[in-house]
């Protein structure tokens, strides 16, 4: 490892002169050897190869058959029909599909045109493609790093490394640090620099140890261009039961014609009812429906502020139970703020949420003073620039009425002593009225060390031990709370002296506390996650008291030993880490590898996982989590390319938001499929029972086409954007291993199936018991009998369903308490088809090609009648099911 190596040792075993730098024949050999410091493309996939991928389905599969075998028959309406929905299918997955997979797109962005190298003796400038191994290259501040360098010189130098480490603090960089441990975690590696990071302070030179796809970042790349298994729940779900209604269907289809052979029946007739009953057991349009339900859902997440990729992954953020959330911008501010300011004895919170505060006393009024001429940095409305931290004491002077401009306008600095990272102090000299004043700022323990005097109540005393340690000891109080304590002192004189001469004898005032805040509506959304069974769990690259500090106030941890470190999870196996991942809620100083083995230990204990974050760091765990989402203003194009769902706003709350969304939209997919399969099962039900028993088939091959593709699609889309449950948050996330029949479900369909199924042979009978026939004899019954009893099984078929569609709103409710009319849609959906019912018997060229006949008003009542049995029975077993809950 690099950062074991001296820097003698790397720029030896790399070859190359730290005072020359490579030759351009030596740069020339390298570039054929290491190739162009730039990260490879994953190949993208053709139009044609996403269309393919989106056949690539159990249900698609026997649809197409069921296509193939109605074209083969003659039936070229079904087949012109079943085929328009598995492309209408297909085109939305590529639509979606299309304008995913940006990640390393994204990431090549990151690289840097251009960079300083030495070369053959000379400082040049160029291409930061052209860098290779062995090239030294000189940093300041403002110049992104173009590769992975070993530091071989530093000078106060600081990199902002949060799109790696997600610390919002830069790290201080040493060139002379040697490491003795095999495992540093990357925010700890001070004697290193990576590529697409930020240098913000100070100067440096390094060797180049790693170019493109070897890099930190190159390896991010790799990572994201690993094969992940992407199948939703919700997919698992529809594979599963496409597999289910294939076998049914074929079983079916053959029983069906060996049962009609036997009997003596026409065997084309057979086939033709046999490939009919074959496709009722298949709802031709569930594939669309489902379809359709996700991308509404999709469009109404976006008037949320969430921006989702891929259809799929709506019903995935019902199913989330785990959300592993990066801390730097996502649970935080991503800022610096000061909390906390401490005079002799006397602590004061400040309000970060009031724009202007009055000073309190004169001591508070020269700490502020002294912070805000020993800094560098500026901030106002608009921008902000420098180092977070003194920035953050910049607010505090605006906040106060103590601006930057006006205190350099009164006090201008003629004289400073830089920080250095062994003295921790910044020291600056300023005009004053009488004389000049020493600023000075750092490490509390650093600046009494210097002081001799001490501010207390505007006036100067002397500093006795009992203060020092009074100080020190409010000191690690607020650093145990994981703030970070900065100190500041100044100095009087009458003559202009040197930098040498600044920092003793120095009067103490204070020290402010500060620390990167979490955000104000974080706190609420997990507590509101916590009570929908969902775990929130904290994972950053920052130090762990400071996480666990920002996780106990959010209400994710309770104590430290809720807390695991990067270095503590190498410690354990895969397996040992996997069975331990559910007593933790923080990680911390954790880097990219990392994060996806907590996403994929997660994932090991069969959680469904979400992952959201913003920097670079966060791309992988992205990709590999059940769903990852990306924070839209403050995120990375790298983070954004591999989520699966974007944020617009940045704002937790959206997450619970889209989980709620999510769980609606699943159970509305699920009060559609078992709508259908209901419906089809009594259709089964009605012809399986007459070929059985002898009787004439009760409903013809196209009368149960149009119920399947007219009557039952309409009320079935129309469940699918049902409002939903109002406690649906209230209620633990779905087991990802439930199949759709759980509950009670596959039950209620079976029952409402028989019962649809009953009824439609019992209005067959009663159609011709009216013309003097009995169903045994039916077989030879006059075609003009059996067209009229087919048309009261007909009607009675397609209007049951209607009506039954308004009682699977709900598993337990009544259609009294989640409101008949609270789903417009549905209710116009049951007008339409009873409309649209009442047309196809009624117009004479429709009912002659459905061969029906118009019926009498006492009909109507009869098939009405008969058609609220089911919607009455369900409601009956809900009231059972309440009385059991209670």
């Amino acid at each position: 490892m690099w950062f074991q190596k001296s820097q003698e040792e790397a720029l030896t075993e790399l070859q190359v002169e730290g005072s020359k730098g490579l030759s351009n024949e030596e740069v020339q050999i390298r570039r054929e050897k290491y190739g162009e410091n730039k990260l490879q493309e994953k190949k993208k996939k053709t139009l044609l190869q996403l269309f393919l991928s989106q056949l690539q389905d159990a249900l698609i599969y026997v649809l197409l058959a069921a296509s193939v075998v109605t074209l083969f028959v003659g039936e070229y309406a079904d087949t012109v029909i079943i085929l328009a929905v598995v492309f209408l299918n297909a085109a939305i997955g590529v639509i979606q599909e299309n304008k995913a997979e940006k990640a390393i797109e994204a990431l090549n962005k990151l690289t840097t045109p251009h960079s300083l190298v030495r070369r053959n003796g000379e400082t040049t400038e160029i291409n930061s493609t052209d860098i290779v191994p062995g090239d030294i290259v000189i940093l300041d501040a403002g110049r992104y790093v173009p590769a992975d360098l070993r530091l071989i010189s530093s000078a106060n130098l600081q990199i902002e490394e949060s799109a790696l480490t997600g610390e919002s603090v830069p790290s201080d960089k040493f060139f002379d640090k040697v490491f003795k441990e095999d495992k540093i975690p990357l925010g700890d590696q001070a004697n290193m620099a990576f590529m697409s990071t930020l240098v913000t302070y100070g100067r440096g030179e390094g060797v180049v140890v790693s170019t493109g796809m070897d890099t930190v970042v190159g390896q991010i790349a790799k990572s994201l261009n690993e094969e992940v298994d992407g199948m939703t729940p919700l997919q698992k779900r529809m594979d599963e039961l496409g597999k289910t209604l294939g076998k049914l269907a074929l079983g079916i289809t053959i029983l069906m014609f060996v049962i009609g052979f036997f009997q003596g029946r026409d065997l084309l007739d057979m086939l033709l009812t046999s490939i009919s009953l074959a496709v009722a057991a298949i709802p031709e349009g569930l594939p669309a429906i489902v379809a359709i339900v996700l991308a509404l859902g999709v469009t109404r997440m976006s008037k949320i502020n969430a921006i989702v990729k891929k259809l799929p992954a709506v019903e995935t953020l019902g199913s989330v139970n785990i959300i592993c959330s990066d801390k730097t911008g996502t649970l935080t501010q991503n800022k610096m703020t000061v909390l906390k300011y401490y005079v002799y004895d006397q602590i004061r919170n400040v309000d970060i949420n009031v724009k202007s505060i009055e000073v309190e006393s004169e001591t508070q009024e020269e700490l502020i003073k002294s912070f805000v001429l020993c800094s560098d940095a500026t901030s106002n409305e608009q921008e902000s620039t420098g180092d977070p931290t003194e920035i953050a004491l910049i607010v505090l002077g605006n906040r106060h009425g103590m601006t930057k401009d006006e205190l350099n306008r009164l006090y201008p600095r003629i004289d400073e002593k830089p920080f250095d990272s062994d003295r921790k102090l910044m020291s600056t000299l300023n005009e004053e009225e009488s004389g000049y004043r020493v600023h000075t700022k750092g490490a509390i323990d650093n600046i009494l060390k210097i002081s001799d005097k001490i501010l207390i109540g505007g006036e100067v005393k002397p500093l006795t031990e009992d203060m020092r340690r009074n100080i020190m000891k409010a000191s690690e109080e607020m650093s145990n709370a994981a703030l970070r304590v900065l100190g500041v002192a100044y100095k009087d004189t009458e003559e202009r002296i040197s930098p040498e001469d600044m920092e003793n004898n120095l009067t103490v005032i204070g020290f402010v506390a500060m620390i990167d805040p979490p955000r104000i509506e974080v706190k609420d959304s997990i507590a509101s996650a916590h009570g929908a069974g969902i775990t929130s769990v904290m994972i950053t690259g920052d130090h762990k008291n400071t996480a666990v500090a920002i996780a106990k106030e959010l209400g994710i941890a309770e104590s430290i030993e809720q807390a695991m470190t990067g270095a503590e999870i190498d410690e354990l196996s895969d397996e040992e880490f996997a069975k331990k991942i559910n007593e933790y809620r923080v990680f911390a100083r954790v880097s990219p590898e990392h994060k996806v083995k907590i996403v994929k230990a997660y994932k090991a204990q069969g959680n469904i996982v979400s992952m959201t974050g913003d920097g670079v760091n966060d791309a992988p765990s992205l990709k590999h989590a059940d769903i990852g989402v990306a924070m839209g203003i403050t995120g990375t194009d790298v983070s954004k390319g591999a989520a699966d769902m974007i944020l617009t706003d940045d704002n937790f709350t959206t997450i619970v938001a889209a989980i709620e969304e999510g769980r609606n939209i699943y159970n509305n997919i699920k009060k559609a499929v078992i709508f259908l399969l209901s419906c089809n099962l009594g259709e089964i039900v009605a012809i399986f029972i007459s070929v059985l028993f002898s009787f004439a088939i009760p409903l013809l091959p196209t009368q149960i086409l149009w119920v399947n593709l007219v009557t039952d699609t309409l009320p079935a889309i129309s469940l699918g954007v049902d409002p939903g449950d109002d406690a649906v948050m209230k209620k633990k996330p779905r087991d990802p291993k439930e199949s759709f029949f759980a509950q009670g479900a596959g039950v209620r369909a079976i029952i409402g199936g028989l019962l649809i199924g009953a009824l439609t042979l019992l209005a067959f009978t009663i159609g011709l018991a009216e013309r003097g026939v009995s169903l045994k004899d039916s077989m030879s019954a006059p075609d003009d009998v059996i067209v009229y009893a087919r048309t009261m099984a007909f009607v009675v078929l397609a209007t049951s369903q209607l009506f039954y569609s308004l009682t699977m709103r709900s598993e337990t409710k009544s259609i009294f308490q989640v409101g008949i009319f609270k789903n417009k849609y549905l209710i116009l959906s049951i007008i339409a088809g009873v409309v649209l019912q009442f047309g196809v018997i009624t117009i004479p060229f429709l009912a002659n090609a459905f061969k029906v006949h118009a019926l009498p008003l006492n009909d109507w009542i009869i098939v009405f009648g008969l058609s609220l049995l089911p919607l009455i029975a369900n409601e009956i077993i809900k009231i059972f099911m309440r009385m059991k809950e209670d």
